[in-house]
């Protein structure tokens, strides 16, 4: 059993690898698509929110179908849907059919999102301590992956159809591949026949929604050191574009980092101690990146908001699914779905504030949004599971 679970876990580190590939393979392509589509910048952000919307809507879709038909099935379909549609925006020709791929792109790596941590989840369960960080840590090594190897292909010439192509195969073999590993999932008891019958439809618990609730601040945390790092440096502080680019690179290598190590502190002091210490240092860096206006100490700023924040949406989402194992995936499902609104909300929000306020000002908005994640941290302590809750009122 040990061996079996060992081999889950290394399935599921192969599915967040492959995720972070796929999506980065095509931020790589993205200028080299754009242009061979023959768009604007402000056309291809309209063609990047039906990306969001199709991640969104496949994040609540497969919750569901996740707790009916079990990770070990719908993880291996997400990830060989996600693969297939990376292929699609390097195939487009036109607006239309790359708003077409970018809907699919976005529906298959909702699904696989959601399904691979609500596995995620399981494979935790099972091991009864925290892993759950490492997990997100390999999904940015997947990106770095991407980086590279685009940057190979794009050297030599391949255009966007081949080189997707061939991560979409390579994806779909992986898929098939890590897909007998997984955990097979624990089925519930059989009801009660003297039990009365559940009716309508489980409604989402109050508790789930906080999490949520944070996971949006955290993301949109998340996505302005994703959007603005960079610009930060080079506009407010005139560094040069070398130099500028090192603030991402610095708040991306931190929180890679970060969660290859918050497992162990995790396990140490607990989920709690994590949120709470790690959104008040996040807190205090990019306080300490917009108050500076010396390059060093802004990249220092940037890289503590990383390591900061590092650990913390791991603890909402492996809390969401810790919740009620019956209900892992649709929980998941809410607090990733309003995350990834909160990344995507990054650059709308701090973009349209910086007609009235400097950059560096606009910052102190994320900042507080750390402050209410830290003082919020016990939301994440551990309760006891639904069914052992009725165990102990029996007893009782």
């Amino acid at each position: 059993m040990e061996r079996h679970l060992r081999a889950a876990r290394l399935a599921t580190f192969a599915y967040f690898v492959l995720n972070g590939l796929l999506m980065g393979m095509w931020i790589v392509h993205i200028p080299t698509i754009e242009q061979r589509v023959g768009i604007g910048h402000a056309t291809l952000g309209w063609l990047l929110l039906l990306l969001g919307a199709g991640a969104f809507g496949g994040m609540q879709a497969v919750g569901p179908l996740t707790d009916r038909f079990g990770a070990r099935t719908v993880v291996p379909l997400s990830a060989a849907l996600c693969s297939a549609t990376v292929a699609l925006p390097g195939l487009a020709g036109n607006v239309w059919t790359l708003g077409a791929a970018l809907l699919a792109l976005g529906v298959g790596n909702g699904c696989l999102d959601v399904s691979m941590n609500a596995h995620a989840v399981q494979v935790e369960h099972a091991y009864r301590r925290p892993v759950m960080s490492a997990f997100h840590a390999t999904f940015s090594i997947g990106g770095v992956f991407a980086a590279l190897v685009g940057a190979g292909t794009l050297g030599w010439g391949w255009s966007p159809a081949t080189t997707l192509s061939a991560v979409a195969a390579l994806g779909l073999a992986v898929s098939l591949l890590a897909a007998p590993l997984l955990l097979a999932s624990e089925r519930p008891p059989a009801p009660d026949p003297a039990a009365p019958a559940a009716t309508g439809r489980r409604r989402t618990p109050r508790h789930i929604w906080m999490l949520a609730v944070l996971a949006l601040m955290i993301m949109l945390c998340e996505g302005v050191a994703n959007d603005w790092s960079t610009l930060h440096l080079r506009r407010v502080l005139d560094a040069p574009p070398a130099t500028a680019a090192l603030a991402y690179g610095a708040f991306a290598t931190a929180m890679t980092v970060g969660r290859l190590l918050a497992d162990r502190f995790a396990a140490r002091y607990g989920p709690t101690a994590i949120l709470r210490y790690g959104a008040s240092v996040a807190a205090l860096g990019l306080a300490a990146a917009a108050l500076s206006d010396w390059i060093p100490l802004a990249l220092a700023g940037w890289a503590v908001f990383g390591a900061g924040l590092s650990g913390c949406v791991p603890q909402l989402f492996s809390a969401a699914g810790h919740a009620n194992q019956d209900a892992a995936g649709a929980n998941v499902s809410r607090v990733a779905g309003l995350g990834y609104l909160g990344m995507l909300a990054g650059p709308a929000v701090i973009g349209p504030l910086t007609r009235f306020v400097p950059l560096d000002v606009t910052f102190f908005l994320p900042v507080a949004f750390c402050v209410v994640a830290a003082c919020s941290a016990g939301i994440v302590r551990p309760r006891p599971h639904v069914s052992e809750r009725v165990e102990l009122e029996t007893a009782g």
